[in-house]
């Protein structure tokens, strides 16, 4: 996959009515008689463009929750500030704080820029169809790519290093810093991009120091899902500056263990300037369940089953990966992988040494039948309803060597992804209807979120101490959960920055926040393909339209002397309607196509075909709603012979 070296260009500017002309081809006016009509075309009345039916209809049956809809964005010119002078600290949010995922965050202090993550966010068909992943703008950064001078990458998760294979070449490829499994991790999913340039990876420990650029940088861990998590805090002259990543506190009984307590005291034993912290669970109150309860779970699960076991997780919940491990040999149990996800993280966590496995463990699925039913634990991808993933391969009997049956036990370890409700339901729909015993993080303690929830966050909120605080990693819904929670634990209002994606916030002096009424550019940039550009609303709209209601294409043959139709026309319908059950409606249309040319030709020399192409377009586009209350995209096709 080779992406294309620059952005893709921007979407054409609209029309005065908010809607983009119809693509029918160029609109044309080169009449002799200077751009008025030509007798006996254009129709009667005079007063109305071609394409103003289809644009009308569009806009009526246009589907709320795309790209088009919600409040209009009106392409401007890119703001670009200028470099903040030595008594300003400046912080700008290029993604992930108004979603969850693109992950991706500026520091700047010094004179140097530093960037935190660099990941994407998945998207559905139905937002954005053909679309393979979202990321952040990263066009404000290659305008100063001279100033930046690394990324911080706080973890492994996709959210947070999935854009590196898209991303860095455009902002100058500097230095990656991270630590030892994220760096494998990286450079593990660097294989899938050859074509790319191959990132420069510095691996630290956390707790080390290290001055890059002009900055003192500390690096320290934190709590979360995945092994090798770190915090970041930047030294400025007026205050740390302290960005989380994704975090929750190990704690007993709503209790922090020491550990926490000791780490979160020294970092707020520090002068503080601002803490930029995880807000994906800050909806939900109280702390999260314990990890140690979900693994004393799962080992009375492990021990007690007494048929097969399927357990569906993420593949990137490493600890629990290699918890699951552990136990089924510590009860002399055997592993089935299942999933190419779980099995390349299963070879990453041997590589970093955080498994090392008994020789046997680890068997094919072919050899199952060897051994004791209740001597089997398969690991599966596909906790999420991923309809070509593991687990509902095998629910819905697809599944090559797996067949479930009344005695299997399904553990689903996961919580649900905002987004995947309807594929999840599904998934236990089928598993159900094949006899298992289903367990899932709402019916037992099998899943703990790697998020930390509203009385952790305003915990830890109180241990740093920052003059300001922002809250980042999460839809506004989420950060301004996160900014109430820490204002009702006594944090004045007024030291509380919502960010939106692109906004630019100066620290002034140490002392006040100045926040630019202009924004940096921070439209998503997607993976399209093989191409990576800015988000082309004509193409996804275009895309959306097709979805929905298919497209109607006419061929027609006119006589470029005449005007006429040298036979009747052809019609190609796709996502439309059946035509065989339609031959009326494509009697009267094909009926309608040559009066609609041969009225527009009439008196026309020379016959301007795209002039006619867009009146034929916009009398079948009425035609057509008007008969089946459908819009289809209406693509005439005019030979001129």
């Amino acid at each position: 996959m080779t992406p294309a070296p620059a952005p893709a260009p921007a979407p054409r500017e609209a029309s005065g009515d908010g809607e983009r002309r119809p693509d029918h081809g160029p609109r044309t006016n080169n009449f002799r008689d200077g751009g008025r009509r030509p007798r006996g075309g254009r129709g009667r009345g005079g007063n109305s463009r071609p394409g103003r039916a289809s644009r009308d209809i569009r806009r009526i049956l246009r589907r709320p929750g795309g790209p088009s809809s919600g409040a209009p964005q009106k392409r401007v010119e890119d703001y670009s500030p200028a470099a903040p002078t030595e008594n300003i600290v400046r912080v700008i949010p290029l993604g992930g704080v108004e979603e969850v995922g693109r992950n991706m965050f500026v520091v700047e202090t010094n004179g140097d820029i530093f960037v935190f993550d660099a990941g994407f966010q998945f998207t559905s068909e139905d937002e954005s169809p053909g679309v393979d992943y979202i990321l952040p703008n990263t066009r404000y950064l290659e305008e100063n790519q001279d100033r930046v001078r690394a990324v911080f990458i706080t973890h492994g998760h996709l959210d947070h290093i999935g854009g590196i294979p898209f991303l860095m070449a455009r902002f100058g490829n500097p230095p990656i810093y991270t630590q030892n499994l994220s760096a494998v991790m990286i450079m593990k999913r660097q294989e899938e991009y050859p074509d790319m340039p191959k990132p420069n990876i510095v691996v630290v420990e956390a707790g080390s120091t290290h001055t890059i650029g002009h900055t003192k940088v500390h690096f320290f861990p934190v709590t979360h899902s995945i092994p090798d998590s770190m915090g970041i805090s930047v030294e400025t002259p007026y205050g740390n500056v302290i960005v989380t990543g994704d975090l929750k506190v190990e704690h007993i009984d709503n209790v922090p263990v020491p550990e926490e307590e000791k780490k979160w005291s020294a970092l707020g034993a520090q002068n503080n300037l601002l803490f930029i912290a995880d807000s994906t669970s800050s909806e939900i109150d109280g702390f999260s369940v314990p990890e140690q309860k979900v693994r004393d779970t799962l080992e009375d699960i492990i021990k007690t089953v007494k048929g097969r076991l399927i357990i569906g997780t993420f593949a990137s919940q490493f600890d629990r990966m290699v918890n699951i491990i552990r136990i089924a040999e510590k009860y002399n149990k055997k592993i089935v992988m299942e999933g190419r996800s779980i099995k390349t993280n299963l070879e990453i966590a041997q590589k970093v040494g955080l498994l090392t496995l008994d020789k046997g463990t680890v068997i094919p699925a072919q050899e199952m039948g060897d051994y004791p039913p209740d001597k089997i634990v398969i690991l599966a991808t596909g906790a999420q309803g991923e309809e070509f993933a593991a687990l509902m391969r095998i629910a819905t009997k697809q599944h090559k060597s797996i067949t479930f049956n009344d005695r299997d036990t399904v553990v689903l370890s996961s919580s649900v992804i905002p987004g995947n409700e309807l594929s999840v339901q599904k998934l236990k729909d089928n598993l159900l209807r094949s006899g298992v015993n289903l367990l899932h993080y709402r019916s037992s303690d099998v899943h703990s979120g790697g998020h930390a929830r509203s009385a952790e966050l305003v915990w830890i909120n109180k241990k740093v101490n920052a003059k300001f605080f922002m809250p980042a990693y999460g839809y506004y819904s989420m950060t301004a959960s996160h900014a109430k929670a820490v204002e009702q634990g006594g944090r004045a209002k007024d030291t509380i920055v919502i960010a939106d994606n692109g906004m630019v916030i100066d620290i002034v002096d140490g002392e006040r926040l100045d926040i630019h009424k202009q924004k940096v550019p921070s439209s998503p940039l997607i993976v399209d393909g093989f191409s990576i550009g800015d988000m082309q609303e004509v193409v996804i709209r275009d895309r959306q339209m097709l979805a929905k209601d298919g497209m109607f294409v006419v061929i027609a043959t006119v006589n470029l002397k005449t005007g006429k139709l040298r036979k009747s026309p052809d019609i190609i319908s796709r996502g439309f309607v059946y035509l065989r059950e339609s031959q009326d409606m494509l009697n009267q249309a094909r009926l309608l196509i040559k009066k609609t040319v041969e009225d527009s030709t009439q008196g026309m020399n020379p016959i301007d075909l795209d002039y006619v192409k867009n009146t034929l377009s916009d009398t079948l586009a009425g035609f057509l709603f008007t008969r089946t209350n459908k819009a289809p995209m209406v693509i005439p096709v005019l030979i001129g012979v």
